[in-house]
């Protein structure tokens, strides 16, 4: 069925058009991920596609039959009504009788849910009463009778994304679902069972996200909006980098070519007296048309990062059975940690196990209940909060960047003025002197990176930086801290970001409980799968056992019906290879880490060995992966 046809579709705003005549259709059962940079039009177009807003002109057409639900970055809500009659917002017999049944549930109200189970007989809610009880308790949807305007802006976008889901569940068979970033302030158990959900749910999607795991998970075709046109890619996003680079050679080729036919056209329109016969007039004509591809330019501007970092001493953070509590909430219990030089942490678990307080408690902001803290002399933290900008309205970019400095220093001994430094990361002249309030939400996170990086830390913080940032600018801010030589604590929802980036995981569990894991995020779930697995096969023993069987033939079965095949020649010398190949990747990282901590070294030496350590570790992780995989048949 054909959801949406657009043709000729043009916005603008001011003098700058957003997208100029794009064209492109929409049918049933299409998964589309929609990307570009920051401020090219992404929320403009889908709110045009809602009816929220209108096109300068093209036409748009949508099936009588379809219903468009739009999940927005900034969700509306009635404020003055609570949770639940936001949430059930449609006067419909059965989700009338499915909301008071949840609000009964929700105040344990046992009379009230024995007089509502045979209205839900009569009305055949239970199905749809169970898609909802699974949506509210997934994306941690409680307390339904709380104002909605007493909620955080994580708990709003839950509540909203909750909302949304119900909506497109309940009587809608035809339904385009638009979704705006829908992975903030959620987390990674969260984005994981989101991303089972519509796939399950079979429905028409039209995403915007910067989580490129959850990009892959949901989406087969990928549009991006570039330089006012929009271009088409199916696949994953690893198909589109390779895709968009050959186009993108394609068009410089293109450009060359118009360059030095331009060159040409150029002394013959210079030779030419004014007067035009037909036949010339015809060739100035194309002259133009020529002189315009020639002049054409494809900027792939990039936030260049280089900064001047403050040295690490030897002593870095130490914390010593460190205790911290809320009233009988405790958030850490005797935590042990001396952080080094170069580590790369990263940090999860689920909202409200208290990551937020440990990144304060590490910084001096807030203190720990006992146990101490000590911070190394040279430390400068750099905290990139998810609090944001804090600025006045009235105030230009460029006058708030220099509240901070006047002059930013290069690791090249060199600096850049505050002008230059924020046309370093996108900011041309003309939007320095825009107002603060008036920057869309990735360019407020662009301007607070900046900020940030003005300390010259050696200790970045980084909580939830992947928010709001474009794909491009994230890919820069990857490979910047790929080459950061101090320390780096991340705590992200992003599993591409941290898969990339981190060491190690803190994984905060509850209770005051903090793991160490030896490794990135992927590997730390493929280590709960299999740990679970090995939790399954003790119970299958215990029910076998419970079944009148001896612990011997217990275990003999479970032998029996876990057999594994044997390792083929090859796997063995695979096996072999590679622990060769690990202890040589390992002394080789040790003997550059102390080269880095050598004072003598020059900048370009410096920056060579740090690229290589990157690579090493990226290095380490897959063959350190595949030698637990053959471990396991050995």
């Amino acid at each position: 069925m054909h959801y949406v046809s657009v043709e000729g579709l043009t916005k603008s705003y001011g003098i700058n058009p957003l997208f100029k005549n794009i064209s492109f259709h929409i049918n049933e059962g299409d998964k589309i991920a929609l990307i570009a940079r920051n401020g090219v039009g992404k929320s403009t177009l889908l709110r045009i596609l809602n009816g929220e807003e209108t096109p300068d002109s093209g036409k748009l057409f949508i099936h009588k039959d379809v219903t468009v639900a739009l999940f927005e970055q900034d969700p509306k809500f009635d404020e003055n009504k609570t949770v639940l009659e936001n949430i059930f917002h449609t006067n419909h017999p059965v989700l009338n009788v499915i909301r008071e049944y949840e609000l009964a549930t929700d105040s344990e109200d046992g009379e009230k849910m024995v007089e509502l189970f045979g209205k839900m007989d009569d009305l055949n809610a239970w199905d749809f009463e169970v898609k909802v009880k699974q949506i509210l308790t997934k994306l941690n949807v409680h307390h339904l009778e709380q104002a909605v305007s007493d909620l955080s802006g994580g708990q709003r976008k839950r509540v909203a994304l909750a909302k949304t889901l119900i909506d497109i569940g309940f009587d809608h068979k035809h339904t385009l679902l638009m979704m705006d970033e829908p992975t903030n302030h959620l987390d990674v158990e969260m984005i994981e069972w989101l991303e089972n959900y519509l796939n399950q749910e079979n429905v028409t999607l039209l995403l915007v996200t910067h989580d490129r795991y959850f990009l892959d998970a949901v989406s087969e075709e990928i549009w991006e909006l570039e330089r006012e046109n929009m271009y088409v890619y199916r696949g994953d996003y690893e198909n589109y980098v390779e895709k968009k680079a050959a186009r993108v050679e394609s068009e410089l080729a293109s450009i060359d070519k118009a360059k030095n036919e331009y060159r040409k056209e150029l002394e013959w329109m210079r030779k030419q007296p004014k007067a035009r016969t037909t036949k010339s007039k015809s060739r100035q004509d194309n002259f133009y048309e020529v002189e315009a591809k020639a002049k054409q330019k494809i900027e792939d501007a990039q936030v260049q990062l280089q900064v001047k970092m403050s040295r690490l001493g030897g002593k870095i953070v130490e914390m010593k059975k460190v205790n911290k509590s809320y009233g009988s909430l405790p958030i850490l219990k005797g935590l042990d940690y001396t952080f080094s030089k170069g580590e790369r942490i990263g940090i999860i678990g689920k909202n409200g196990v208290g990551k937020s307080t440990f990144l304060n408690m590490l910084q001096g902001l807030e203190k720990s209940d006992s146990g101490k803290i000590n911070v190394g002399d040279t430390v400068v933290f750099g905290n990139f909060s998810q609090q944001g900008l804090v600025f006045k309205h009235n105030m230009r970019v460029i006058e708030y960047v220099k509240t901070f400095a006047e002059n930013f220093p290069l690791a090249n001994g060199g600096s850049l003025s505050a002008a230059q430094f924020l046309e370093l990361f996108l900011f041309t002249p003309d939007k320095q002197y825009t107002y603060l309030n008036s920057l869309s939400g990735g360019e407020k996170k662009r301007l607070q990176l900046l900020i940030v990086l003005f300390t010259n830390p050696n200790f970045l913080i980084l909580d939830e930086p992947t928010n709001d940032l474009d794909l491009p600018t994230l890919a820069v801010l990857e490979n910047f801290l790929s080459d950061y030589q101090g320390c780096v604590l991340i705590v992200s929802h992003d599993r591409y970001f941290m898969d990339r980036l981190v060491d190690h995981l803190f994984i905060f569990e509850g209770e005051g409980e903090v793991r160490d894991f030896p490794g990135n995020y992927t590997q730390y779930r493929l280590w709960l799968k299999d740990n679970e697995k090995k939790d399954n096969k003790w119970q299958a023993l215990e029910d076998f056992k419970s079944k009148g069987k001896s612990t011997e033939e217990a275990i003999k079965e479970e032998i029996k019906a876990t057999a594994k095949r044997k390792p083929t020649f090859k796997e063995k010398r695979e096996f072999e290879d590679l622990e060769k190949e690990i202890a040589s990747l390992e002394a080789e990282k040790n003997k550059i880490e102390e080269q880095l901590s050598n004072p003598d070294e020059d900048f370009e030496r410096l920056n060579l060995l740090s690229k290589r350590i990157g690579e090493i570790s990226s290095e380490l992780a897959q063959k350190e992966l595949r030698w637990l995989e053959l471990s396991e048949l050995m």
